[in-house]
């Protein structure tokens, strides 16, 4: 009967609908065969069908036995528990074959294929890695069983979903935990990294590094990667050692994963170093990298877990001995001529970007080591070399050397970058050398700079560094002369930046406001840095970048103001500045004070008169704010307005510049800047009631003389108030009489622009009419003579002269102007304009006489020199 029953299982085990079943035969002969092992022929028998592909009746099968199916393959894992070596490797044969599955020898007529993938995915569903991954516990010292255990774990790690369901099995943990296991084949090593791998990228990544930082692990790790770093000879060692280091590189990344306690730290910093710092070491000792690019890869990998060590604090005594920061230092000069490396010129620049870049995150720990080595001087030498003439071909590979194809970019990037690490730590003794070693006049000198500019190319990263560099160095050192008027002249040219760039997110605001710091610590306090800067119109650069009205730079830029108001020659400069339409400095701070108070909410009329006289300044937040009794030593809400916007800072602007003569101001303006004006009597005001509200909420009783006092306080902040609305007012009433008045004589400017545009139609329709009617013309000019006869006297004076004002023979309607001549040719050959009147035939008392006529004219009889008539 049992024959005839796997014989029946043998013939369908194809069939999804009789698969359950075929598995419960299955699994009964497993049952058996610890008592009866004749049992072990068959069962393997019916798990070499489980290799091929499943047959189905109707599309709709795989979904309607997927249940039965994924609970039929998960009973595969289970079958791992056999204590047979030849079932458990079928079993694992049978899984590898469904990724790699051949179609059925003979086609069954009735039935299809199911899909290549319908296994795999009914393996996902009834969890079949996770039982796999268990059964690893049964073949610790079975190299053949474990070997295929891997390989299936290497198929089935190919999926998320089975890496999900491996790492709740901690698969991690127990596949690393055997990495040193003995295997003369190699594959264990292989497939279990690439396990390894796919966990790390297909499943959660923390929780892998958490199973995998532990000191079984890490030790099993070190082992492997020991071996492989002294004995990797062939390119598939070379190409597995540097997976183990990018494995441990991530495991790194763990500040509890006991990488010191395992002395894995220790070798990897004598790895990293053995070639630059000779080592008596035996692990090093005759130890050589080619050129091979696994060995360059290394090399790199070796610079980064470095970077990632460095970040545990523990590590730093490590790293002092291991000498790191001597051996990156080897790669932080020029290239020298005729000398052999083992690297390519392309690696040998790879690699110093690199530890130029290592440098920038190891050396800050170890200041000590960098100023042994004299660490200032190297880079600053090297950064020379950078802005030098020296030809140079750059390859600009990888991702250190972006954009230095060809030049010097990248060196001089990082090189900055270093110099900024450094500085960064406010070492006083690392500024102070740095000074010493000229890095200022390097960075700043108007030659030097322009160099840097130059090279780079993109010059807003290379302005933020040396501003970074220059504020830290100054504000430590208190070296402002050392910065000089080249180092003016540089952050003059950042705060000339098109004011587009700013919003481009190229980074220009952010080199904008290390720009600004550096005015701080580098020019204000400083008298010659200072009236440089005047000199050379800062102040209007400032105003330019205020008007903006750009809110992250207002505070800064304002606070710069205040200042350098203290300076007496600040207030011309000001005072002259003009922004678009004519605008002055005073109009511009009184405009960021209107908006500054529309933001606050603070309670204005349309006119901008205080609303409320008691508390004219307060914000919308101090209204919600409801006050509350607080220690002495914990600002009010009152006093930490002063510090959270910009008006305090525009009062002390504008109070420096004096109230009384601010050019270029409107009514409006002036509305505001009485309130300005009395910012500090308001404020004061403002904190005594508070004070005065404090006492009444904690049931204080002050006695007569203070409660006086302070009634007296509140009510004279009150009258101020009451004072300055008062004064807006007037001011107000004014600017409206004002305007009545322009507007009056606009209006009078129109009507006597009408009048004489009516008197002058009148006059043309007048002139119209005496050229197109002899009446009107006759009738003119007796009105002319009447009015000339009037003008004269009624009795002639004795032995006066009489003129006779007309001219007689003339063909014109209209009075005659003034006789002009021309001398440029002689009038005597060509007669004149009155050549055909009356007064031609008179001798007039002007030289020359009258013109005459002539009747021929010969150009031989023509004087050497006209006479002018």
């Amino acid at each position: 009967s049992w024959t005839q029953e796997l014989g029946l299982g043998i013939e369908l085990i194809h069939m999804l609908l009789d698969l359950a079943q075929i598995f419960k035969i299955l699994n009964l002969c497993a049952g058996k065969i610890e008592h009866h092992p004749r049992f072990i022929e068959s069962t393997y028998d019916i798990l070499q069908l489980c290799g091929l592909p499943f047959l189905k009746k109707k599309t709709s099968d795989e979904v309607t036995y997927a249940e039965d199916t994924a609970n039929s393959i998960a009973l595969l894992g289970d079958l791992m528990k056999i204590q047979s070596s030849e079932l458990r490797i079928q079993i694992c044969k049978c899984i590898v074959d469904f990724y790699h599955s051949e179609p059925p020898k003979k086609h069954i007529p009735g039935y299809q294929q199911a899909s290549s993938s319908y296994k795999i995915k009914m393996a996902e569903v009834g969890g079949l890695a996770k039982t796999m991954v268990w059964s690893m516990t049964l073949l610790e010292n079975q190299l053949a069983e474990k070997l295929w255990v891997l390989k299936v774990l290497q198929h089935l790690s190919t999926s998320e979903v089975n890496c999900a369901s491996m790492m709740k099995a901690e698969a991690a943990r127990e596949i690393c935990a055997h990495l040193n296991d003995p295997d003369p084949s190699g594959q264990l090593l292989f497939r279990s990294a690439e396990i390894l791998w796919n966990l790390l990228e297909k499943s959660s990544k923390e929780e892998i590094i958490q199973q995998l930082s532990n000191l079984e692990c890490l030790l099993a790790l070190k082992e492997v990667f020991k071996n492989l770093f002294m004995r990797s000879f062939s390119h598939y060692d070379r190409q597995l050692r540097n997976d183990i280091l990018v494995i441990t590189t991530i495991i790194a990344q763990n500040p509890g994963a006991p990488m010191i306690e395992a002395g894995f730290t220790k070798d990897l910093i004598l790895f990293a170093t053995f070639n630059e710092v000779k080592s008596q070491n035996p692990l090093v000792k005759g130890l050589k990298l080619s050129n091979f690019y696994e060995d360059f890869e290394l090399k790199k990998l070796l610079f980064n877990v470095i970077v990632i060590l460095c970040k545990d604090l523990p590590t730093v005594q490590l790293l002092i001995d291991g000498k790191v920061v001597l051996a990156l230092f080897t790669y932080v000069k020029k290239p020298e001529k005729h000398k052999i490396i083992e690297w390519s010129l392309a690696q040998h620049e790879e690699l110093q970007l690199h530890a130029i870049a290592t440098l920038s995150s190891v050396a800050p720990l170890l200041i000590e080591d960098y100023m042994s080595c004299q660490g200032n001087a190297r880079v600053l030498a090297f950064l020379q070399w950078c802005k030098s003439e020296d030809p140079f071909f750059s390859h600009g590979n990888s991702f250190h050397g972006s954009g230095g194809r060809g030049n010097k970019f990248a060196q001089m990037r990082y090189s900055l970058r270093l110099l900024r690490a450094m500085v960064s730590t406010e070492d006083e003794t690392v500024n102070t050398d740095l000074c010493e070693n000229g890095a200022i006049q390097q960075l700043t000198g108007k030659k030097q700079h322009n160099k840097i500019i130059s090279e780079v190319g993109k010059e807003w990263s290379v302005y933020l560094f040396i501003s970074k560099i220059q504020e830290i160095i100054l504000n430590k050192s208190l070296k402002q002369e050392i910065f000089g008027t080249e180092g003016v002249d540089i952050i003059l040219h950042v705060m000339k930046t098109d004011p587009k760039k700013l919003q481009s997110g190229l980074g220009y605001n952010v080199l904008l406001f290390s720009t600004l710091d550096s005015i701080w610590c580098c020019i204000l306090g400083c008298y010659s840095s200072e009236d440089y800067f005047l000199e050379k119109e800062g102040i209007f650069l400032l105003l330019d970048i205020l008007s903006l009205s750009q809110k992250k730079f207002c505070n800064l830029i304002l606070g710069i103001m205040v200042e350098f108001c203290d300076n007496p020659k600040t207030a011309a400069h000001v005072n002259a500045w003009r922004g678009k339409k004519d605008q002055t400095a005073a109009s511009l701070l009184i405009k960021l004070w209107r908006k500054e108070e529309k933001e606050l909410g603070v309670k204005r009329d349309k006119n901008g008169k205080i609303i409320d006289t008691k508390k004219p300044l307060f914000t919308s937040f101090q209204e919600e704010q409801k006050i509350m009794p607080l220690p002495a030593n914990c600002p009010s809400v009152a006093v930490m307005d002063v510090a959270e916007n910009i008006r305090a800072k525009i009062y002390a602007v504008l109070g420096k510049l004096d109230f009384e003569n601010l050019p270029g101001l409107s009514a409006e303006d002036f509305v505001t800047l009485c309130i300005i004006h009395r910012y500090l009597d308001f404020k004061i005001g403002e904190i005594w009631n508070e004070i005065y509200e404090e006492i009444k909420l904690e049931k204080l009783r002050p006695v007569t003389t203070d409660k006086k006092s302070l009634e007296a306080i509140t009510t004279g902040s009150e009258n101020i108030g009451k004072m300055v609305v008062s004064l807006q007012s007037e001011m107000i009433e004014s600017q409206a009489r004002q305007d009545v008045q322009n507007e009056q004589k606009v209006y009078a400017k129109i009507q006597a622009t009408h009048k004489q545009r009516e008197l002058a139609n009148k006059s043309w329709e007048n002139f119209l009419a005496r050229t197109s009617n002899a009446k009107t013309l006759k009738k003119a000019k007796r009105l002319q003579e009447k009015a000339i006869e009037a003008s004269r006297h009624s009795e002639r004076p004795q032995n006066a002269i009489f003129h006779q004002t007309d001219i007689k023979g003339l063909n014109t309607t209209v009075p005659s102007g003034p006789v002009v001549t021309v001398e440029s040719t002689p009038v005597r050959f060509l007669g004149g304009p009155l050549a055909d009147t009356d007064i031609a035939l008179k001798r007039l008392p002007v030289r020359g006489g009258a013109l005459q006529r002539v009747k021929a004219v010969k150009t031989t009889d023509e004087p050497k020199k006209s006479v002018p008539t």
